[in-house]
């Protein structure tokens, strides 16, 4: 449009008549006219307006190329692979934490292992005061072997006893004996009397002397009772005192567990971390002391939305990308998916019967579980940020074989 518009121009200028020159006036002398501007180029700049237009449509029609051509990648492979891949950034790795706590109260005598440093079960941590509970522990010791000596005591005491049956027994078989021996005496001396041939205080004597017989078996039989009786009570408190001895050895137990739990102890392997308190610290049963961090058994808990759990089954294979290690990838595999939402187990779970209501998409946590290898490098840390890819585009029949597999460093 600008080349036709300066063409035209030059025309109307060529073709203009003419104009008869105007009158001679007395006027001053003329000035020097300035010198004539140069002819326009109008030639070269057609020719440059054209070059820019073209390429500048070149360009615009190379990038609207590049853009198209995105776009169709992006599709092909959103529908062939992108769709099946279930990416979330809200995951994090997780540990099952030891919290390690006093069981007895006393002051810390020392703190044996230093800050994050790595422990073993059964080592110990913390060693609490335990003079007191020695203390308890001889004292309940010295309060058996008492019992122990009043039980032999009182074991002679039914070995005698048993000794007195044995005696009362005999006393009564001759009790009886004289019984048998004055009732025979008595039948001889009535059919003496009843013959006229036995003196009447002959009679009377025998008499007397059966019913004393007879009183003497009654008394016999009395002794032997309570003989056998004596022994029966001296048994019940022997068992009384064999119920206070165990009563006592389990006072020993007891004693002998709270001197043992005045050395704090790891009760699994892991790293010691979070320490809360500092020797000479009096500490109650209960308080928290810190923590004790299994590495080695570190997982991954991921997130996803509600809209991405359909396809994502135990035993497919995850991508891991750690924010710590950018340039690091692990694998993992799809160990469990929660029995709820992240909000159903929270303090305040959130009620929707009242109240205006928004909905809102709700997250699942999805239990990723590491190669023991990556674990045992001891590389990541509880509580670290990472991005997980899960492909869903096949499971296993079997996922305890993937996690199984998995588990091989």
């Amino acid at each position: 449009m600008a080349a036709g518009r300066d063409q035209a121009a030059r025309v109307v200028r060529d073709e203009a008549p003419a104009q008869p020159p105007a009158p001679q006036s007395p006027s001053p002398q003329p000035q020097p006219s300035a010198p004539a501007a140069p002819p326009p180029q109008a030639d070269a700049a057609p020719t440059q307006a054209h070059k820019n237009g073209g390429g500048r449509r070149k360009i615009l029609f190379g990038v609207a190329a590049l853009v198209a051509l995105g776009a169709i990648a992006y599709g092909v492979n959103y529908f062939l692979v992108g769709r099946y891949f279930m990416t979330t950034d809200d995951a994090y790795v997780r540990a099952n934490n030891t919290t390690l706590g006093a069981r007895v109260a006393g002051h810390i005598n020392a703190i044996v292992v230093a800050d994050n440093s790595k422990v073993h079960a059964g080592d110990v941590i913390v060693r609490i005061d335990d003079g007191d509970y020695r203390i308890a522990v001889d004292s309940v010791r010295a309060r058996i072997g008492t019992q122990q000596a009043t039980i032999e005591r009182i074991g002679q005491q039914i070995a005698a006893q048993t000794s007195g049956i044995d005696q009362a027994k005999a006393q009564l078989d001759s009790a009886k004996a004289g019984v048998v021996r004055a009732q025979a005496d008595f039948d001889r001396q009535q059919a003496l009397s009843e013959r006229g041939i036995a003196s009447k205080a002959a009679f009377e004597g025998s008499l007397a002397t059966r019913d004393q017989a007879a009183a003497s078996v009654q008394s016999a039989q009395a002794a032997y009772n309570t003989a056998v009786v004596s022994v029966e009570v001296v048994k019940a408190q022997q068992a009384e005192a064999q119920q206070q001895l165990a009563e006592f050895k389990a006072q020993l137990a007891k004693a002998e567990r709270d001197l043992e739990f005045a050395n704090v102890r790891a009760p699994v392997d892991g790293t010691f971390s979070n320490r809360m308190v500092n020797a000479g610290d009096y500490v109650q049963p209960g308080q928290r002391l810190g923590n004790i961090v299994p590495l080695e058994g570190i997982y991954i808990d991921a997130n996803f939305k509600e809209t991405q759990l359909e396809r994502i089954k135990p035993g497919q294979p995850v991508k891991v990308s750690i924010d710590a290690f950018s340039t690091r990838k692990i694998d993992g595999v799809v160990e469990s998916l929660s029995a709820a939402s992240g909000a159903v187990f929270s303090l305040l779970p959130p009620d929707n019967a009242t109240g205006n209501f928004t909905k809102i998409v709700q997250r699942v946590p999805v239990r990723i579980r590491i190669p023991k290898g990556v674990a045992r490098a001891q590389l990541l840390r509880p509580g670290m940020s990472v991005y997980v890819r899960v492909d869903t585009r096949s499971a296993p029949d079997d996922p305890s074989a993937a996690l199984d597999h998995s588990d091989q460093p």
